[in-house]
């Protein structure tokens, strides 16, 4: 028997973002509540949460201060688990995120460690070092953060006593825990412990591929520049070592009945992801050469080819996904305005039709387009250190198509939302939408149903590949399933002939038994 996540579709909820019940101008715990019933009526399997856990906040909740116990800012553990048992009840999962590689400056156990001072037990906790120079004034290394500028922070510059830097590849307010060091893993395999006993299904690992530095922090090689993702110093991610933390994970997940799932953020090439797959390892990555990828057909088929390959020798089916928290979205990725959102609908159709897990991230489901955040209003950290902004993904949903009330997504009277509502944001309204049978909301719900079933029935089978083609004459991609359905997605600019078959579900209607382009089908080939 198949577990669950293995044909599962996954919502990411990013909290602060979702629905304010309070009014603070933030999305809370209890709003996710609130509006358990609409993602129940979308047709997911489960959701997972971003950070909730409690945090200064410096990088929107990836600064944990206290991994297991929730900001203020979003409510209580109390709410907590009544979101659970919400979720539950209606036979949703629930993943929680747990960031592993760096912790908060206000982490109890990194405050105690700047107390200490140098070469204390406490500093062997995270990555202390002392300074290069003559008075200790250059960092330890040539490192650079993921943020922009160096990866080290002095402890304290006006000391004649300290001489130490601490190691962040995120902002300064994101130390690295030190991995080598067995205290820390004794310290996560409580975390993880806390969550799973309290009855989350799974968790998502953030930098999963990171936790763990080259010996003795050496200078990288190349010319240091802003890190994508740590794929630019090898140094910092990717090492070995690291697959001995989710092996023990893995039998940790494995004491629960059921088995608990664990996700990994594994932003590598795929054939060094899948390795964070194996048997004895993480259950699934996220599949980020295609994440990321444009509207191009010769793109998604080699990447998707490659992503069989490595499904084929390691077993792990993909994780598939075209939005994040992180990522532009996709409407305005593939070109924006109608087109770009024509070519969203057909790339969450096709996503419903590959073969593994897919992983949806709110307003996806309404086209939602990326919002060019006035300069003054932008809150990312990575704007602040390095000039990219991902707060054009992170609007506040909306809910109603009022402009009062911030259409919805806060009680009356609320304060201004954390980062602005756009004009014209009513259009992509939940309220909206849900009365139009055309909308990009009515499509998502028919598709996520069809799926359903097909997946009950045994056409979509949890242990099936895929062989991905494309007509560059038509920009025809196809993605023929080993069990004989195929997905077909117009990528050009006229409509294509589909392969002889039964259209099982299609994102636009077909036009005399043509495909249009920028649509996606579904057929059960004969």
């Amino acid at each position: 028997m198949s577990d669950w996540w293995e044909t599962a579709v996954i919502y990411e909820v990013y909290p602060r973002s979702f629905a304010d019940s309070n009014g603070d101008g933030v999305g809370d715990l209890r709003g996710i509540i609130e509006k358990i019933p609409y993602i129940d009526s979308l047709g997911v399997e489960g959701i997972w949460l971003t950070p909730f856990q409690r945090s200064p906040q410096v990088d929107q909740g990836y600064d944990i201060s206290d991994y297991c116990d929730v900001d203020p800012l979003f409510g209580t553990i109390a709410d907590f688990d009544e979101l659970l048992e919400a979720a539950h009840a209606r036979g949703l999962k629930v993943l929680v995120d747990i960031v592993p590689n760096h912790t908060s400056i206000e982490n109890p156990l990194f405050e105690a460690a700047v107390a200490a001072g140098p070469g204390s037990p406490e500093r062997a906790m995270f990555h202390f070092r002392p300074g290069r120079g003559g008075s200790d004034e250059d960092p330890p290394n040539n490192w650079v953060s993921v943020f922009g500028g160096p990866a080290w922070h002095r402890v304290d510059a006006q000391s004649s006593e300290d001489a130490d830097w601490y190691l962040h590849l995120f902002s300064p307010g994101q130390p690295d825990w030190n991995w080598e060091n067995p205290a820390v893993a004794d310290y996560f395999d409580g975390v993880i412990r806390f969550w799973f006993d309290r009855g989350v299904d799974g968790i998502r690992i953030d930098v999963a591929h990171g936790l763990f530095k080259a010996e003795g922090l050496p200078d990288s090689v190349s010319v240091p520049i802003v890190i994508d993702g740590l794929r630019s110093n090898p140094l910092a991610m990717n090492q070995v070592a690291v697959h001995d933390v989710y092996r023990v994970w893995r039998a940790v997940a494995e004491e629960y009945s059921p088995p608990r799932l664990l996700l990994g953020e594994v932003n590598l090439e795929p054939e060094l992801a899948a390795l964070y797959t194996r048997p004895d390892e993480l259950h699934q990555t996220f599949a980020f050469a295609f994440a990321r990828l444009g509207w191009e057909p010769a793109e998604w088929c080699s990447v998707g080819n490659r992503l069989e390959a490595v499904r084929r020798r390691v077993g792990a089916a993909p994780s598939w996904a075209l939005e994040n928290h992180d990522i532009v979205r996709t409407v305005t990725r593939f070109g924006g305005g109608g087109r770009g959102r024509e070519r969203a609908r057909a790339a969450i159709v096709a996503l419903l039709g590959l073969p593994g897990a897919v992983y949806v991230y709110q307003g996806q489901e309404l086209g939602l387009p990326e919002i060019d955040v006035p300069v003054e209003e932008r809150a990312d950290p990575m704007w602040t250190h390095g000039g990219v902004s991902r707060d054009g993904a992170r609007i506040p949903l909306p809910w109603i198509d009022f402009v009062a009330d911030n259409h919805g997504f806060s009680p009356a009277g609320a304060e201004r939302p954390w980062l602005p509502i756009p004009p014209g944001w009513g259009e992509f309204a939940v309220s909206r939408q849900s009365a139009d049978a055309a909308s990009t909301l009515a499509l998502f719900r028919r598709a996520a149903q069809v799926r359903r079933e097909l997946v009950s029935s045994g056409a979509f089978s949890p242990d099936e590949g895929a062989v991905w083609s494309f007509d560059d004459g038509t920009g025809l991609l196809l993605v023929r399933r080993d069990e004989g359905v195929c997905v077909a997605i117009a990528m050009g600019d006229a409509a294509a002939r589909l392969p002889d078959g039964t259209v099982l579900f299609s994102s636009a209607p077909l036009e005399e038994g043509l495909l249009p382009p920028d649509t996606t089908a579904w057929i059960a080939v004969r």
